[in-house]
């Protein structure tokens, strides 16, 4: 479970409701179908209607992703293992690492590293995984495309809710205590747009977004770690090479850990 996510979820939802308590606002005006039906169904219409079926459909796939704690190699345990490869690769020559490739889950770091180990050009190396990265994040930047198209549909379609409300509560005029609480039912829906679009779905976009970065630049190491294994670089050179995809304070961590 990503604990940011459950973290934020549950703040953002505790802040709101609670502040409308202190407010004086009854939870009780929460219980309005009708307003969640406008938000929840209108906001999944809209954005139906604004993406092809095929995106649309990833969105359970996506919420999973969110939901739970992105699973990648960490960077110094990747740097180790390119190091690792360039010591055999170095005294056993490539095809030794023919039985290493076995035991990597990764598909990406492993076909690489097949296509290397089969002699391949390392220039059509570069260009097939490159063009596996483009191809990956343009998939990923129209998953963030369905919550951030849902963020800016949500808050319209609650003023819209409103509207709706208010014609209703105008319709009956004569009874003015029931045209207050007519009237303070209509604006929940703009509530529950505002808060569905700014509190979930634009956040869940960007998040979706840093996941992507995250995922990218692992993979955009492991090109150059495969490519410096090709090119027969020293141990000590594929170490400096990948260390700059790693934070400040990882490289210390990764030279104090080999010390030990």
């Amino acid at each position: 479970m990503e604990l940011s996510t459950v973290i934020g979820i549950s703040l953002g939802t505790i802040a709101v409701f609670v502040g409308m308590v202190i407010k004086g606002a009854p939870i009780t005006a929460l219980i309005n179908p009708a307003a969640f039906l406008i938000i929840i169904g209108g906001t999944i219409g809209a954005v139906m209607n604004a993406l092809p079926m095929d995106v649309v459909k990833r969105a359970p796939i996506l919420l999973k992703k969110i939901l739970n704690k992105q699973n990648l190699l960490p960077i110094a345990e990747l740097v180790g293992i390119f190091v690792e490869f360039s010591q055999i690769a170095r005294r056993e020559g490539l095809l030794a690492l023919e039985g290493k490739i076995e035991s990597i889950d990764d598909p990406f770091l492993k076909g690489g590293m097949q296509m290397m180990i089969d002699g391949l050009d390392g220039e059509f190396i570069r260009d097939v995984l490159e063009a596996d990265i483009s191809n990956r994040e343009e998939r990923h930047r129209q998953g963030a495309l369905i919550f951030s198209q849902a963020g800016m549909y949500a808050p319209t379609l609650g003023v819209l809710g409103a509207v709706i409300g208010l014609i209703a509560a105008l319709g009956n005029l004569n009874d003015i205590e029931q045209l207050g609480h007519s009237i303070a039912a209509a604006f929940v829906a703009t509530m529950l747009g505002i808060f569905f679009g700014y509190v979930i779905c634009h956040p869940f976009a960007n998040k979706l977004k840093v996941l992507s970065q995250k995922e990218m630049a692992i993979k955009k190491l492991m090109i150059e770690g495969i490519l410096s294994l090709q090119a027969g670089d020293p141990p000590m050179a594929v170490e400096a090479k990948l260390k700059a995809f790693m934070p400040q304070e990882d490289r210390g961590a990764l030279a104090s850990s080999k010390g030990e």
